[in-house]
Protein backbone atom coordinates (compact mmCIF):
# COMPACT_ATOMS: atom_id res chain seq x y z
CA UNK A 1 0.00 0.00 0.00
CA UNK A 2 2.81 2.48 0.89
CA UNK A 3 4.75 1.36 -2.65
CA UNK A 4 1.59 1.82 -4.89
CA UNK A 5 1.21 5.42 -2.37
CA UNK A 6 4.76 6.54 -3.38
CA UNK A 7 4.38 5.71 -7.26
CA UNK A 8 1.14 7.57 -7.54
CA UNK A 9 2.55 10.58 -5.32
CA UNK A 10 5.64 10.02 -7.97
CA UNK A 11 3.11 9.81 -11.12
CA UNK A 12 1.76 13.07 -9.70
CA UNK A 13 5.15 14.65 -9.23
CA UNK A 14 6.33 13.40 -12.01
CA UNK A 15 3.12 14.66 -14.35
CA UNK A 16 3.12 18.27 -12.72
CA UNK A 17 6.65 18.88 -13.41
CA UNK A 18 6.35 18.32 -16.98
CA UNK A 19 3.56 19.91 -16.88
CA UNK A 20 5.38 22.73 -15.58
CA UNK A 21 8.12 22.17 -18.04
CA UNK A 22 5.87 22.02 -20.86
CA UNK A 23 4.37 25.71 -20.27
CA UNK A 24 7.51 27.14 -20.64
CA UNK A 25 9.40 25.53 -23.58
CA UNK A 26 10.40 27.93 -26.16
CA UNK A 27 7.85 25.91 -28.74
CA UNK A 28 5.30 26.85 -26.76
CA UNK A 29 5.38 30.41 -26.38
CA UNK A 30 3.69 32.86 -28.67
CA UNK A 31 6.60 34.14 -31.25
CA UNK A 32 6.66 36.54 -34.21
CA UNK A 33 6.52 35.01 -37.33
CA UNK A 34 10.21 35.56 -38.78
CA UNK A 35 9.40 36.97 -42.12
CA UNK A 36 11.66 35.48 -45.11
CA UNK A 37 13.51 38.61 -47.08
CA UNK A 38 11.10 36.93 -50.10
CA UNK A 39 8.06 38.00 -48.95
CA UNK A 40 5.89 41.10 -48.71
CA UNK A 41 2.67 41.34 -46.91
CA UNK A 42 -0.59 40.33 -49.02
CA UNK A 43 -1.52 43.96 -49.62
CA UNK A 44 1.81 44.91 -51.18
CA UNK A 45 1.99 42.26 -53.63
CA UNK A 46 0.71 42.50 -57.21
CA UNK A 47 -0.95 39.35 -58.00
CA UNK A 48 -1.17 39.26 -62.38
CA UNK A 49 -2.98 35.69 -62.77
CA UNK A 50 -6.46 35.29 -62.47
CA UNK A 51 -8.32 32.63 -61.55
CA UNK A 52 -8.92 30.72 -57.88
CA UNK A 53 -4.79 29.90 -58.14
CA UNK A 54 -4.11 33.22 -58.55
CA UNK A 55 -2.12 33.19 -55.65
CA UNK A 56 -0.17 30.19 -56.46
CA UNK A 57 3.00 29.57 -59.10
CA UNK A 58 1.99 28.61 -62.03
CA UNK A 59 4.49 25.87 -62.09
CA UNK A 60 5.49 24.31 -58.38
CA UNK A 61 1.92 25.77 -56.83
CA UNK A 62 4.31 27.85 -54.19
CA UNK A 63 2.91 31.33 -52.78
CA UNK A 64 3.41 33.77 -54.73
CA UNK A 65 3.08 36.80 -51.65
CA UNK A 66 5.17 34.39 -49.26
CA UNK A 67 8.06 34.61 -52.66
CA UNK A 68 7.20 38.15 -53.88
CA UNK A 69 10.57 39.12 -54.26
CA UNK A 70 11.48 36.81 -56.52
CA UNK A 71 8.21 36.93 -58.88
CA UNK A 72 8.11 36.73 -62.55
CA UNK A 73 5.32 36.97 -65.09
CA UNK A 74 4.69 36.43 -68.98
CA UNK A 75 1.95 35.86 -70.80
CA UNK A 76 0.93 32.63 -72.56
CA UNK A 77 -1.68 32.77 -75.78
CA UNK A 78 -3.11 36.05 -73.81
CA UNK A 79 -3.30 34.38 -70.61
CA UNK A 80 -1.01 35.68 -67.95
CA UNK A 81 0.90 33.28 -65.94
CA UNK A 82 3.23 34.28 -62.79
CA UNK A 83 5.96 32.29 -61.12
CA UNK A 84 7.17 32.18 -57.81
CA UNK A 85 11.10 32.53 -59.54
CA UNK A 86 12.91 32.75 -62.49
CA UNK A 87 13.55 29.16 -61.90
CA UNK A 88 9.80 27.96 -62.71
CA UNK A 89 10.04 30.78 -65.47
CA UNK A 90 12.51 28.78 -67.23
CA UNK A 91 10.75 25.60 -66.28
CA UNK A 92 7.81 26.57 -68.24
CA UNK A 93 10.25 27.95 -71.26
CA UNK A 94 12.24 24.37 -71.22
CA UNK A 95 9.09 22.53 -71.47
CA UNK A 96 7.99 24.42 -74.64
CA UNK A 97 5.71 26.82 -73.43
CA UNK A 98 6.44 30.25 -75.45
CA UNK A 99 5.78 33.02 -73.18
CA UNK A 100 5.12 36.88 -74.03
CA UNK A 101 6.27 40.25 -72.18
CA UNK A 102 7.95 38.56 -69.61
CA UNK A 103 8.29 41.10 -66.04
CA UNK A 104 10.37 40.54 -62.59
CA UNK A 105 9.61 42.16 -59.42
CA UNK A 106 11.56 45.16 -58.99
CA UNK A 107 12.75 44.47 -54.87
CA UNK A 108 12.57 48.18 -54.49
CA UNK A 109 9.19 49.46 -56.06
CA UNK A 110 7.49 46.07 -55.79
CA UNK A 111 6.16 46.35 -58.93
CA UNK A 112 6.45 44.38 -62.23
CA UNK A 113 9.06 45.28 -64.71
CA UNK A 114 10.25 44.01 -67.92
CA UNK A 115 12.84 42.01 -67.73
CA UNK A 116 15.17 43.86 -70.05
CA UNK A 117 15.14 46.45 -68.39
CA UNK A 118 16.13 44.69 -64.93
CA UNK A 119 19.42 44.44 -63.48
CA UNK A 120 20.03 41.29 -61.68
CA UNK A 121 21.94 40.45 -58.12
CA UNK A 122 22.59 36.62 -58.73
CA UNK A 123 24.44 34.63 -55.51
CA UNK A 124 23.76 37.49 -52.99
CA UNK A 125 23.68 36.38 -49.37
CA UNK A 126 19.96 36.61 -49.01
CA UNK A 127 17.97 33.25 -50.11
CA UNK A 128 17.24 31.79 -53.22
CA UNK A 129 13.85 31.06 -54.51
CA UNK A 130 13.92 27.19 -55.76
CA UNK A 131 17.56 27.28 -56.34
CA UNK A 132 20.93 27.37 -54.78
CA UNK A 133 21.34 30.74 -56.21
CA UNK A 134 19.63 33.36 -55.43
CA UNK A 135 18.34 35.72 -58.16
CA UNK A 136 16.80 39.37 -57.19
CA UNK A 137 15.99 41.88 -59.93
CA UNK A 138 16.09 45.56 -59.73
CA UNK A 139 14.85 48.14 -61.92
CA UNK A 140 17.78 50.70 -61.22
CA UNK A 141 21.44 49.97 -61.36
CA UNK A 142 21.71 51.91 -58.24
CA UNK A 143 19.65 49.75 -56.27
CA UNK A 144 21.26 46.74 -57.78
CA UNK A 145 24.74 48.26 -56.78
CA UNK A 146 23.35 49.13 -53.38
CA UNK A 147 21.98 45.80 -52.29
CA UNK A 148 24.83 43.93 -53.86
CA UNK A 149 27.60 46.09 -51.75
CA UNK A 150 25.27 44.55 -48.55
CA UNK A 151 24.60 41.31 -49.82
CA UNK A 152 27.28 39.99 -52.29
CA UNK A 153 26.39 38.84 -55.25
CA UNK A 154 27.11 39.85 -59.14
CA UNK A 155 25.23 42.09 -61.13
CA UNK A 156 23.74 40.92 -64.74
CA UNK A 157 21.56 40.97 -67.07
CA UNK A 158 18.18 38.91 -67.85
CA UNK A 159 19.97 36.66 -70.21
CA UNK A 160 22.67 35.97 -67.86
CA UNK A 161 20.81 35.22 -64.72
CA UNK A 162 18.54 33.24 -67.18
CA UNK A 163 21.52 31.08 -68.13
CA UNK A 164 22.10 30.73 -64.52
CA UNK A 165 19.11 29.62 -63.82
CA UNK A 166 19.36 26.93 -66.95
CA UNK A 167 21.68 25.21 -64.98
CA UNK A 168 19.17 23.99 -62.80
CA UNK A 169 17.86 21.72 -64.89
CA UNK A 170 21.77 19.99 -66.10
Amino acid sequence: MVKSLLVSLSLVLITGCSTSLHKTTPHNTKKTAHTMFQSVSKEKAVLLQKGKNREYCHICGMNLVKFYKTNHAAKENGVTHQYCSIHCLTKDIKEGTELENPQVVDVSSLKFVPVTEAYYVVGSKKPATMSRVSKYAFKSLEDAQTFQAQYGGKIVDFYSAWQIAKKDFK
